[in-house]
Protein backbone atom coordinates (compact mmCIF):
# COMPACT_ATOMS: atom_id res chain seq x y z
CA UNK A 1 0.00 0.00 0.00
CA UNK A 2 1.28 3.47 -0.90
CA UNK A 3 2.42 5.67 2.01
CA UNK A 4 -0.44 8.13 1.54
CA UNK A 5 -3.02 5.34 1.63
CA UNK A 6 -1.49 3.85 4.78
CA UNK A 7 -1.38 7.20 6.51
CA UNK A 8 -4.96 7.99 5.51
CA UNK A 9 -6.14 4.60 6.74
CA UNK A 10 -4.42 5.08 10.11
CA UNK A 11 -5.95 8.54 10.45
CA UNK A 12 -9.44 7.21 9.64
CA UNK A 13 -8.96 4.49 12.22
CA UNK A 14 -7.92 7.03 14.84
CA UNK A 15 -10.84 9.31 13.99
CA UNK A 16 -13.32 6.45 14.34
CA UNK A 17 -11.98 5.38 17.72
CA UNK A 18 -11.94 8.97 18.99
CA UNK A 19 -15.53 9.47 17.81
CA UNK A 20 -16.50 6.28 19.66
CA UNK A 21 -14.66 7.63 22.73
CA UNK A 22 -12.57 4.47 22.71
CA UNK A 23 -9.40 5.76 24.36
CA UNK A 24 -7.85 2.31 24.71
CA UNK A 25 -8.49 1.53 21.08
CA UNK A 26 -6.96 4.86 20.04
CA UNK A 27 -3.93 4.25 22.27
CA UNK A 28 -3.45 0.83 20.66
CA UNK A 29 -2.65 2.63 17.38
CA UNK A 30 0.56 3.93 18.97
CA UNK A 31 3.82 1.97 19.14
CA UNK A 32 5.31 1.00 22.50
CA UNK A 33 7.98 3.63 21.84
CA UNK A 34 5.92 6.59 20.65
CA UNK A 35 5.31 10.23 21.50
CA UNK A 36 2.32 12.54 21.17
CA UNK A 37 3.23 16.22 21.34
CA UNK A 38 0.20 18.47 21.82
CA UNK A 39 0.08 22.25 21.77
CA UNK A 40 -3.27 23.46 23.17
CA UNK A 41 -5.45 21.37 20.84
CA UNK A 42 -6.23 18.70 23.47
CA UNK A 43 -4.39 19.75 26.63
CA UNK A 44 -4.59 23.58 26.77
CA UNK A 45 -0.88 23.37 27.45
CA UNK A 46 2.32 22.24 25.73
CA UNK A 47 2.64 18.58 26.64
CA UNK A 48 4.28 15.42 25.33
CA UNK A 49 3.05 12.02 26.49
CA UNK A 50 4.84 8.76 25.76
CA UNK A 51 3.59 5.36 24.67
CA UNK A 52 0.06 3.93 24.66
CA UNK A 53 -0.23 4.51 28.41
CA UNK A 54 0.46 8.20 28.04
CA UNK A 55 -1.99 8.48 25.13
CA UNK A 56 -4.71 6.70 27.09
CA UNK A 57 -4.23 8.98 30.11
CA UNK A 58 -4.38 12.10 27.94
CA UNK A 59 -7.54 10.96 26.18
CA UNK A 60 -9.21 9.93 29.43
CA UNK A 61 -8.94 13.51 30.64
CA UNK A 62 -9.26 15.50 27.40
CA UNK A 63 -11.22 13.58 24.76
CA UNK A 64 -14.80 14.40 25.74
CA UNK A 65 -14.27 18.12 26.13
CA UNK A 66 -12.10 18.38 23.02
CA UNK A 67 -14.54 16.53 20.71
CA UNK A 68 -12.10 16.22 17.79
CA UNK A 69 -13.59 15.68 14.34
CA UNK A 70 -13.04 16.20 10.63
CA UNK A 71 -9.65 14.50 10.37
CA UNK A 72 -8.20 14.65 6.84
CA UNK A 73 -4.72 14.38 5.36
CA UNK A 74 -3.34 17.49 3.71
CA UNK A 75 -3.04 16.57 0.02
CA UNK A 76 0.47 16.12 -1.32
CA UNK A 77 2.21 16.04 2.07
CA UNK A 78 2.74 12.28 2.41
CA UNK A 79 6.36 11.07 2.17
CA UNK A 80 8.29 7.97 3.13
CA UNK A 81 11.97 7.42 3.87
CA UNK A 82 13.98 4.99 5.99
CA UNK A 83 10.87 3.08 6.99
CA UNK A 84 9.04 6.20 8.26
CA UNK A 85 5.86 7.38 6.51
CA UNK A 86 4.71 10.86 7.44
CA UNK A 87 2.14 13.47 6.49
CA UNK A 88 0.29 16.56 7.74
CA UNK A 89 -3.41 16.55 8.55
CA UNK A 90 -6.16 18.94 9.60
CA UNK A 91 -8.99 18.55 12.08
CA UNK A 92 -11.33 20.55 14.32
CA UNK A 93 -11.83 20.65 18.07
CA UNK A 94 -14.42 22.33 20.24
CA UNK A 95 -11.98 25.23 20.58
CA UNK A 96 -11.12 25.78 16.94
CA UNK A 97 -9.26 24.61 13.85
CA UNK A 98 -6.18 22.49 14.38
CA UNK A 99 -3.32 20.97 12.43
CA UNK A 100 -1.38 17.79 13.02
CA UNK A 101 1.52 15.69 11.83
CA UNK A 102 1.85 11.92 11.87
CA UNK A 103 4.85 9.61 11.57
CA UNK A 104 4.16 5.90 11.10
CA UNK A 105 6.66 3.11 11.66
CA UNK A 106 5.66 -0.53 11.06
CA UNK A 107 2.03 0.52 10.78
CA UNK A 108 1.86 2.21 14.20
CA UNK A 109 2.27 5.82 15.22
CA UNK A 110 5.80 6.76 16.20
CA UNK A 111 5.11 10.49 16.64
CA UNK A 112 1.93 12.55 16.55
CA UNK A 113 1.90 16.33 16.73
CA UNK A 114 -1.28 18.37 17.26
CA UNK A 115 -1.60 22.15 17.36
CA UNK A 116 -4.53 24.51 17.87
CA UNK A 117 -4.31 27.08 15.06
CA UNK A 118 -6.87 29.64 16.21
CA UNK A 119 -9.75 30.20 18.61
CA UNK A 120 -13.21 29.59 17.20
CA UNK A 121 -15.17 32.88 17.03
CA UNK A 122 -12.08 34.88 18.04
CA UNK A 123 -9.84 35.19 14.97
CA UNK A 124 -7.00 37.66 14.64
CA UNK A 125 -7.83 41.12 13.30
CA UNK A 126 -6.05 40.59 10.03
CA UNK A 127 -6.81 40.29 6.31
CA UNK A 128 -10.57 40.74 5.81
CA UNK A 129 -10.94 41.52 9.53
CA UNK A 130 -8.39 44.33 9.56
CA UNK A 131 -9.51 47.60 11.20
CA UNK A 132 -10.87 50.36 8.95
CA UNK A 133 -8.57 52.99 10.47
CA UNK A 134 -11.12 55.74 9.91
CA UNK A 135 -14.88 56.21 9.88
CA UNK A 136 -15.76 57.93 6.65
CA UNK A 137 -18.04 60.93 6.79
CA UNK A 138 -18.11 64.33 8.47
CA UNK A 139 -17.97 63.85 12.24
CA UNK A 140 -17.74 66.84 14.58
CA UNK A 141 -15.00 66.53 17.21
CA UNK A 142 -13.38 63.54 15.51
CA UNK A 143 -9.97 62.53 16.89
CA UNK A 144 -7.11 61.97 14.49
CA UNK A 145 -5.12 58.72 14.55
CA UNK A 146 -2.29 60.14 16.74
CA UNK A 147 -4.87 61.71 19.05
CA UNK A 148 -6.71 58.42 19.44
CA UNK A 149 -3.50 56.60 20.09
CA UNK A 150 -2.36 59.19 22.65
CA UNK A 151 -5.72 58.96 24.44
CA UNK A 152 -5.54 55.17 24.61
CA UNK A 153 -2.01 55.36 25.95
CA UNK A 154 -2.98 57.94 28.58
CA UNK A 155 -5.89 55.84 29.80
CA UNK A 156 -3.98 52.56 30.05
CA UNK A 157 -2.66 52.09 33.55
CA UNK A 158 -4.80 54.90 34.96
CA UNK A 159 -8.51 54.85 34.10
CA UNK A 160 -8.10 51.45 32.44
CA UNK A 161 -5.99 48.47 33.41
CA UNK A 162 -4.20 46.12 31.02
CA UNK A 163 -5.58 42.60 30.95
CA UNK A 164 -1.99 41.48 30.37
CA UNK A 165 1.24 43.11 31.53
CA UNK A 166 4.42 42.00 29.79
CA UNK A 167 7.64 42.74 31.69
CA UNK A 168 10.34 42.98 29.05
CA UNK A 169 10.09 44.57 25.60
CA UNK A 170 12.83 42.69 23.78
CA UNK A 171 12.09 40.31 20.94
CA UNK A 172 10.04 37.93 23.09
CA UNK A 173 7.88 40.63 24.64
CA UNK A 174 7.36 42.39 21.31
CA UNK A 175 6.40 39.19 19.49
CA UNK A 176 3.87 38.37 22.20
CA UNK A 177 2.62 41.95 22.26
CA UNK A 178 2.00 41.87 18.52
CA UNK A 179 0.07 38.61 18.79
CA UNK A 180 -2.06 39.92 21.66
CA UNK A 181 -2.73 43.15 19.75
CA UNK A 182 -4.10 41.17 16.80
CA UNK A 183 -6.34 39.26 19.19
CA UNK A 184 -7.69 42.38 20.88
CA UNK A 185 -6.18 41.74 24.31
CA UNK A 186 -5.51 45.02 26.23
CA UNK A 187 -1.77 44.77 26.83
CA UNK A 188 1.03 46.96 28.13
CA UNK A 189 4.73 46.19 27.78
CA UNK A 190 7.24 47.71 30.20
CA UNK A 191 11.02 47.70 30.06
CA UNK A 192 13.78 49.31 32.07
CA UNK A 193 15.43 50.42 28.84
CA UNK A 194 14.23 53.58 27.14
CA UNK A 195 13.66 51.87 23.77
CA UNK A 196 12.85 48.27 22.82
CA UNK A 197 16.14 47.83 20.98
CA UNK A 198 18.35 49.08 23.80
CA UNK A 199 18.94 45.61 25.25
CA UNK A 200 20.75 44.86 21.96
CA UNK A 201 22.12 48.35 21.44
CA UNK A 202 24.02 48.34 24.72
CA UNK A 203 25.86 45.05 24.12
CA UNK A 204 29.44 44.81 22.81
CA UNK A 205 30.07 46.60 19.54
CA UNK A 206 30.93 43.57 17.39
CA UNK A 207 27.96 41.45 18.46
CA UNK A 208 26.06 39.84 15.59
CA UNK A 209 23.38 37.19 15.64
CA UNK A 210 24.92 33.76 15.18
CA UNK A 211 21.64 32.39 13.80
CA UNK A 212 20.94 33.21 10.13
CA UNK A 213 18.24 35.63 9.01
CA UNK A 214 15.83 32.92 7.84
CA UNK A 215 15.37 31.76 11.43
CA UNK A 216 14.89 35.21 12.91
CA UNK A 217 11.77 36.85 11.41
CA UNK A 218 9.31 38.32 13.89
CA UNK A 219 5.55 37.68 13.54
CA UNK A 220 3.74 39.48 10.71
CA UNK A 221 6.75 41.57 9.62
CA UNK A 222 9.60 39.55 8.11
CA UNK A 223 12.96 41.14 7.41
CA UNK A 224 13.38 42.64 3.93
CA UNK A 225 14.90 40.29 1.36
CA UNK A 226 18.06 42.41 1.34
CA UNK A 227 18.60 41.92 5.08
CA UNK A 228 22.07 40.49 5.91
CA UNK A 229 22.39 36.81 6.73
CA UNK A 230 23.84 37.58 10.18
CA UNK A 231 22.31 40.67 11.74
CA UNK A 232 24.59 43.20 13.51
CA UNK A 233 23.26 43.99 16.96
CA UNK A 234 22.67 47.69 16.27
CA UNK A 235 20.68 46.89 13.16
CA UNK A 236 18.65 44.42 15.22
CA UNK A 237 18.10 47.13 17.83
CA UNK A 238 16.78 49.57 15.23
CA UNK A 239 14.51 46.87 13.79
CA UNK A 240 12.95 46.18 17.20
CA UNK A 241 12.24 49.89 17.67
CA UNK A 242 10.64 49.97 14.23
CA UNK A 243 8.67 46.79 14.90
CA UNK A 244 7.15 48.16 18.11
CA UNK A 245 5.97 51.26 16.27
CA UNK A 246 4.76 49.44 13.16
CA UNK A 247 2.73 47.02 15.30
CA UNK A 248 1.37 49.95 17.38
CA UNK A 249 2.38 48.31 20.64
CA UNK A 250 1.93 50.07 23.97
CA UNK A 251 5.55 49.95 25.10
CA UNK A 252 6.57 51.97 28.16
CA UNK A 253 10.31 52.46 28.37
CA UNK A 254 12.22 53.56 31.45
CA UNK A 255 9.97 51.53 33.75
CA UNK A 256 11.42 48.99 36.15
CA UNK A 257 9.17 46.37 37.71
CA UNK A 258 10.05 46.31 41.41
CA UNK A 259 7.49 44.06 43.07
CA UNK A 260 4.50 41.95 42.16
CA UNK A 261 1.93 40.04 44.19
CA UNK A 262 -1.13 38.06 43.22
CA UNK A 263 -4.56 38.34 44.84
CA UNK A 264 -6.27 34.96 44.28
CA UNK A 265 -9.67 36.29 45.43
CA UNK A 266 -9.67 39.12 42.87
CA UNK A 267 -7.74 37.12 40.29
CA UNK A 268 -5.37 39.96 39.61
CA UNK A 269 -1.82 41.12 40.14
CA UNK A 270 -0.52 44.22 41.84
CA UNK A 271 2.68 45.26 40.09
CA UNK A 272 4.73 48.21 41.31
CA UNK A 273 6.78 49.99 38.65
CA UNK A 274 9.43 52.66 39.15
CA UNK A 275 8.87 55.47 36.67
CA UNK A 276 10.07 59.07 36.50
CA UNK A 277 10.94 59.19 40.17
CA UNK A 278 7.63 57.77 41.33
CA UNK A 279 5.72 54.51 41.51
CA UNK A 280 2.98 53.36 39.17
CA UNK A 281 0.90 50.39 40.30
CA UNK A 282 -0.82 48.28 37.69
CA UNK A 283 -3.42 45.58 38.27
CA UNK A 284 -3.36 43.18 35.33
CA UNK A 285 -5.06 39.81 35.28
CA UNK A 286 -2.04 38.19 33.67
CA UNK A 287 1.65 38.82 34.16
CA UNK A 288 4.24 37.67 31.61
CA UNK A 289 7.93 37.69 32.43
CA UNK A 290 9.64 38.24 29.09
CA UNK A 291 13.08 39.26 30.24
CA UNK A 292 14.88 36.57 28.23
CA UNK A 293 15.66 32.95 29.03
CA UNK A 294 18.23 33.96 31.65
CA UNK A 295 18.25 35.96 34.82
CA UNK A 296 20.73 38.55 36.06
CA UNK A 297 24.41 38.32 35.08
CA UNK A 298 26.33 35.68 37.03
CA UNK A 299 29.27 37.46 38.64
CA UNK A 300 31.59 35.06 40.44
CA UNK A 301 33.01 36.22 43.74
CA UNK A 302 36.81 36.18 43.36
CA UNK A 303 39.12 36.84 46.33
CA UNK A 304 41.18 39.98 45.85
CA UNK A 305 38.83 41.54 43.29
CA UNK A 306 38.59 44.74 45.30
CA UNK A 307 42.35 45.27 45.02
CA UNK A 308 42.51 44.84 41.23
CA UNK A 309 43.64 48.13 39.65
CA UNK A 310 42.54 47.28 36.12
CA UNK A 311 39.06 47.05 34.65
CA UNK A 312 36.89 44.08 35.60
CA UNK A 313 33.44 43.64 34.08
CA UNK A 314 30.84 41.07 33.15
CA UNK A 315 30.39 40.30 29.46
CA UNK A 316 27.02 42.09 29.56
CA UNK A 317 28.89 45.31 30.43
CA UNK A 318 31.67 44.96 27.85
CA UNK A 319 31.40 47.31 24.88
CA UNK A 320 34.64 47.46 22.89
CA UNK A 321 38.32 46.62 23.05
CA UNK A 322 39.29 49.95 21.47
CA UNK A 323 40.81 51.25 24.72
CA UNK A 324 42.92 48.13 25.26
CA UNK A 325 45.26 48.08 22.25
CA UNK A 326 48.64 46.76 23.39
CA UNK A 327 47.28 45.86 26.82
CA UNK A 328 46.87 42.50 28.54
CA UNK A 329 43.36 41.10 28.72
CA UNK A 330 41.89 37.96 30.26
CA UNK A 331 38.53 36.57 29.22
CA UNK A 332 37.02 34.12 31.71
CA UNK A 333 34.78 31.67 29.88
CA UNK A 334 34.60 29.83 26.57
CA UNK A 335 31.06 30.12 25.21
CA UNK A 336 29.68 32.45 22.52
CA UNK A 337 30.23 35.77 24.28
CA UNK A 338 33.71 34.80 25.48
CA UNK A 339 34.85 33.94 21.95
CA UNK A 340 33.27 37.07 20.45
CA UNK A 341 34.87 39.33 23.05
CA UNK A 342 38.28 37.66 22.79
CA UNK A 343 38.19 38.09 19.00
CA UNK A 344 37.17 41.74 19.33
CA UNK A 345 40.05 42.41 21.72
CA UNK A 346 42.53 40.76 19.34
CA UNK A 347 41.19 42.80 16.42
CA UNK A 348 41.76 45.95 18.50
CA UNK A 349 45.39 45.02 19.13
CA UNK A 350 45.12 43.62 22.65
CA UNK A 351 47.04 40.68 24.07
CA UNK A 352 44.30 38.18 24.90
CA UNK A 353 44.15 35.04 27.05
CA UNK A 354 41.03 32.90 27.33
CA UNK A 355 40.45 30.85 30.48
CA UNK A 356 38.49 27.69 29.67
CA UNK A 357 37.40 25.83 32.75
CA UNK A 358 35.46 23.01 31.10
CA UNK A 359 34.83 21.51 27.67
CA UNK A 360 32.86 23.46 25.08
CA UNK A 361 30.96 22.36 22.00
CA UNK A 362 32.13 24.23 18.89
CA UNK A 363 30.52 24.13 15.46
CA UNK A 364 31.38 26.34 12.52
CA UNK A 365 28.55 28.50 11.23
CA UNK A 366 28.99 27.53 7.60
CA UNK A 367 28.91 23.79 8.17
CA UNK A 368 25.95 24.21 10.51
CA UNK A 369 24.04 25.80 7.63
CA UNK A 370 24.78 22.79 5.42
CA UNK A 371 23.98 20.09 7.96
CA UNK A 372 21.31 21.67 10.17
CA UNK A 373 19.73 25.12 9.71
CA UNK A 374 19.80 25.12 5.93
CA UNK A 375 17.45 22.16 5.56
CA UNK A 376 14.54 24.25 6.83
CA UNK A 377 15.80 27.84 6.94
CA UNK A 378 17.66 29.04 3.83
CA UNK A 379 17.13 30.41 0.35
CA UNK A 380 17.24 26.83 -0.89
CA UNK A 381 14.50 25.81 1.53
CA UNK A 382 12.33 28.72 0.43
CA UNK A 383 12.89 27.81 -3.22
CA UNK A 384 11.72 24.28 -2.36
CA UNK A 385 8.48 25.70 -0.96
CA UNK A 386 9.35 25.50 2.73
CA UNK A 387 7.94 28.72 4.13
CA UNK A 388 8.97 30.09 7.51
CA UNK A 389 5.70 28.89 9.02
CA UNK A 390 6.10 25.42 7.56
CA UNK A 391 9.70 25.25 8.79
CA UNK A 392 8.54 26.23 12.28
CA UNK A 393 5.80 23.61 12.19
CA UNK A 394 8.20 20.92 11.02
CA UNK A 395 10.57 21.65 13.87
CA UNK A 396 7.72 21.63 16.37
CA UNK A 397 6.47 18.28 15.08
CA UNK A 398 9.58 16.58 16.48
CA UNK A 399 9.12 15.65 20.15
CA UNK A 400 12.16 16.34 22.30
CA UNK A 401 12.44 12.64 23.05
CA UNK A 402 13.47 11.85 19.45
CA UNK A 403 15.94 14.73 19.11
CA UNK A 404 19.00 13.02 20.65
CA UNK A 405 19.18 10.40 17.90
CA UNK A 406 18.63 13.06 15.22
CA UNK A 407 21.23 15.40 16.72
CA UNK A 408 23.79 12.64 17.12
CA UNK A 409 23.39 11.70 13.47
CA UNK A 410 23.79 15.32 12.39
CA UNK A 411 26.86 15.80 14.56
CA UNK A 412 28.41 12.58 13.29
CA UNK A 413 28.22 14.13 9.82
CA UNK A 414 29.57 17.45 11.07
CA UNK A 415 32.49 15.80 12.88
CA UNK A 416 33.43 13.81 9.80
CA UNK A 417 33.14 16.80 7.48
CA UNK A 418 35.12 19.11 9.79
CA UNK A 419 37.60 16.60 11.23
CA UNK A 420 40.73 18.68 10.35
CA UNK A 421 39.25 21.74 12.06
CA UNK A 422 38.46 19.81 15.26
CA UNK A 423 41.87 18.15 15.28
CA UNK A 424 43.58 21.54 15.00
CA UNK A 425 41.44 22.98 17.79
CA UNK A 426 42.29 20.11 20.10
CA UNK A 427 45.98 20.34 19.16
CA UNK A 428 45.81 23.95 20.37
CA UNK A 429 44.78 22.61 23.79
CA UNK A 430 41.09 23.49 23.52
CA UNK A 431 38.80 21.25 25.61
CA UNK A 432 36.25 20.09 23.07
CA UNK A 433 33.09 18.08 23.54
CA UNK A 434 29.90 17.39 21.62
CA UNK A 435 27.60 17.14 24.59
CA UNK A 436 27.53 14.35 27.13
CA UNK A 437 25.74 12.11 24.62
CA UNK A 438 27.20 13.44 21.37
CA UNK A 439 24.14 15.54 20.53
CA UNK A 440 26.00 18.81 20.06
CA UNK A 441 25.08 22.40 20.71
CA UNK A 442 21.34 22.14 19.91
CA UNK A 443 20.42 20.01 22.88
CA UNK A 444 22.86 21.91 25.09
CA UNK A 445 20.76 24.97 24.26
CA UNK A 446 17.52 23.28 25.23
CA UNK A 447 18.96 21.58 28.30
CA UNK A 448 21.03 24.39 29.81
CA UNK A 449 21.23 27.35 27.42
CA UNK A 450 25.03 27.36 27.47
CA UNK A 451 28.16 25.31 26.83
CA UNK A 452 28.73 25.99 23.14
CA UNK A 453 30.20 28.37 20.57
CA UNK A 454 28.97 28.81 16.99
CA UNK A 455 32.29 29.65 15.37
CA UNK A 456 32.44 32.81 13.27
CA UNK A 457 36.21 33.23 13.42
CA UNK A 458 37.54 33.09 16.97
CA UNK A 459 38.46 29.40 16.78
CA UNK A 460 41.01 30.10 14.06
CA UNK A 461 42.58 32.72 16.32
CA UNK A 462 42.93 30.06 19.04
CA UNK A 463 44.33 27.51 16.58
CA UNK A 464 46.88 30.04 15.29
CA UNK A 465 47.84 31.12 18.82
CA UNK A 466 46.62 34.68 18.45
CA UNK A 467 44.28 34.12 21.38
CA UNK A 468 46.27 32.42 24.14
CA UNK A 469 44.46 29.61 25.90
CA UNK A 470 44.55 28.26 29.42
CA UNK A 471 42.33 25.19 29.49
CA UNK A 472 41.12 23.14 32.44
CA UNK A 473 41.83 25.93 34.89
CA UNK A 474 39.80 28.38 36.95
CA UNK A 475 40.44 31.79 38.41
CA UNK A 476 41.71 31.46 41.96
CA UNK A 477 42.21 35.10 42.99
CA UNK A 478 42.89 38.56 41.66
CA UNK A 479 45.84 40.78 42.48
CA UNK A 480 46.35 44.51 41.85
CA UNK A 481 47.91 43.94 38.43
CA UNK A 482 46.78 40.47 37.39
CA UNK A 483 45.06 37.20 38.15
CA UNK A 484 46.19 33.90 39.66
CA UNK A 485 44.88 30.59 38.34
CA UNK A 486 44.17 27.52 40.44
CA UNK A 487 47.17 25.95 38.70
CA UNK A 488 49.33 28.55 40.44
CA UNK A 489 50.13 30.45 37.22
CA UNK A 490 49.97 34.23 37.40
CA UNK A 491 48.74 36.27 34.42
CA UNK A 492 49.31 40.04 34.25
CA UNK A 493 46.06 41.78 33.31
CA UNK A 494 44.72 45.26 32.59
CA UNK A 495 41.25 43.96 31.79
CA UNK A 496 39.32 40.93 33.05
CA UNK A 497 36.02 40.10 31.35
CA UNK A 498 33.81 37.57 33.13
CA UNK A 499 31.92 35.80 30.33
CA UNK A 500 30.40 33.60 32.99
CA UNK A 501 26.79 33.57 31.86
CA UNK A 502 23.61 34.44 33.67
CA UNK A 503 21.55 33.27 36.59
CA UNK A 504 18.60 30.96 35.82
CA UNK A 505 15.35 32.59 34.75
CA UNK A 506 13.58 31.59 37.94
CA UNK A 507 15.68 34.20 39.73
CA UNK A 508 13.48 36.88 38.15
CA UNK A 509 10.42 35.20 39.69
CA UNK A 510 12.03 35.13 43.12
CA UNK A 511 13.17 38.76 42.95
CA UNK A 512 10.02 40.25 41.40
CA UNK A 513 7.40 38.18 43.22
CA UNK A 514 8.80 36.03 46.04
CA UNK A 515 11.03 33.04 46.71
CA UNK A 516 7.91 31.10 47.68
CA UNK A 517 6.30 31.63 44.28
CA UNK A 518 9.59 30.80 42.56
CA UNK A 519 9.72 27.53 44.49
CA UNK A 520 6.11 26.73 43.55
CA UNK A 521 6.75 27.41 39.88
CA UNK A 522 10.01 25.45 39.92
CA UNK A 523 12.82 25.43 37.41
CA UNK A 524 12.45 27.39 34.22
CA UNK A 525 13.95 26.05 30.98
CA UNK A 526 15.59 22.66 30.55
CA UNK A 527 14.06 19.28 29.79
CA UNK A 528 15.00 17.21 32.81
CA UNK A 529 17.54 15.26 30.74
CA UNK A 530 19.65 14.48 33.82
CA UNK A 531 22.71 15.95 32.12
CA UNK A 532 24.94 18.78 33.36
CA UNK A 533 22.86 21.73 34.61
CA UNK A 534 19.62 19.98 33.59
CA UNK A 535 18.66 17.68 36.47
CA UNK A 536 15.84 15.16 36.13
CA UNK A 537 13.15 14.04 36.17
CA UNK A 538 12.35 14.06 32.46
CA UNK A 539 9.66 16.57 31.48
CA UNK A 540 9.51 16.09 27.74
CA UNK A 541 9.05 19.85 27.21
CA UNK A 542 10.88 22.98 28.25
CA UNK A 543 9.88 23.60 31.84
CA UNK A 544 7.37 26.41 32.43
CA UNK A 545 7.86 28.03 29.04
CA UNK A 546 4.90 29.54 27.11
CA UNK A 547 2.32 27.55 29.07
CA UNK A 548 0.49 27.68 32.42
CA UNK A 549 2.73 27.67 35.47
CA UNK A 550 1.81 26.61 39.00
CA UNK A 551 1.13 30.24 39.82
CA UNK A 552 -2.21 31.46 38.48
CA UNK A 553 -1.84 34.25 35.95
CA UNK A 554 1.95 33.96 35.63
CA UNK A 555 3.59 33.11 32.31
CA UNK A 556 7.17 32.85 31.09
CA UNK A 557 8.23 34.09 27.65
CA UNK A 558 11.80 33.55 26.49
CA UNK A 559 14.09 31.91 23.99
CA UNK A 560 15.63 32.93 20.70
CA UNK A 561 13.93 34.79 17.85
CA UNK A 562 12.61 31.61 16.24
CA UNK A 563 10.99 30.55 19.49
CA UNK A 564 9.63 34.05 20.08
CA UNK A 565 7.94 33.93 16.69
CA UNK A 566 6.43 30.45 17.04
CA UNK A 567 5.48 30.25 20.70
CA UNK A 568 4.14 33.79 20.97
CA UNK A 569 1.07 32.66 19.04
CA UNK A 570 0.43 29.81 21.48
CA UNK A 571 0.85 31.99 24.55
CA UNK A 572 -1.32 34.75 23.09
CA UNK A 573 -4.15 32.30 22.37
CA UNK A 574 -4.03 31.02 25.95
CA UNK A 575 -4.34 34.54 27.34
CA UNK A 576 -7.05 35.49 24.83
CA UNK A 577 -9.07 32.42 25.81
CA UNK A 578 -9.00 33.55 29.41
CA UNK A 579 -10.06 37.07 28.43
CA UNK A 580 -13.08 35.64 26.60
CA UNK A 581 -14.01 33.26 29.40
CA UNK A 582 -13.31 30.14 27.35
CA UNK A 583 -12.80 27.08 29.53
CA UNK A 584 -9.13 26.08 29.48
CA UNK A 585 -8.76 22.95 31.62
CA UNK A 586 -5.05 22.15 31.63
CA UNK A 587 -3.82 18.58 31.32
CA UNK A 588 -0.74 17.94 33.44
CA UNK A 589 0.86 14.50 32.93
CA UNK A 590 2.28 14.55 36.46
CA UNK A 591 -1.21 14.97 37.89
CA UNK A 592 -3.04 12.60 35.57
CA UNK A 593 -0.46 9.84 35.47
CA UNK A 594 0.53 9.82 31.82
CA UNK A 595 2.57 6.65 32.28
CA UNK A 596 -0.18 4.58 33.91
Amino acid sequence: MHAEARLAAWLRDLAGRLEARDRYGAAALFAAESHWRDMLAFTWSIVTVDGPGGVSALLAECLDRTAPRGFALEPGTATEADGIAEAWFRFETASGPARGHLRLRDGLAWTVFTLLLALKDHPEATGPRRPMGVEHGAIRGRLSWPQRRAAERAAMGHTEQPFCLVVGAGQGGLALGARLKRLGVPTMLVDRHARPGDAWRTRYDQLCLHDPVWTNHLPYLPFPESWPVFTPKDRMADWLDHYAEAMELDVRGGMTARAASHDPDRGEWSVALDHEGGTLTLRPRHLVIATGMSGAPHRPVVPGAEAFRGVACHSSEYRSGAAFAGRRCVVVGSNNSAHDIAADLWERGAEVTMLQRSATTVVRSGILMRHSWGKLYSEEALAAGITTEQADMTGASRPFAILPAMMRAAYDEIRRADAPFYAALQDAGFLLDFGEDGTGHGLKYFRRGSGYYIDVGASELIIDGHIALRAGVALSRMEPDGVVLDSGERLPADLVVFATGFEPMERWVAELISPEVAARVGRVWGLGSDTAKDPGPWHGELRNMWKPTRQDGLWMMGGNLLQARFYSRLLAMQIKARLEGIATPVFDPKVFGATD
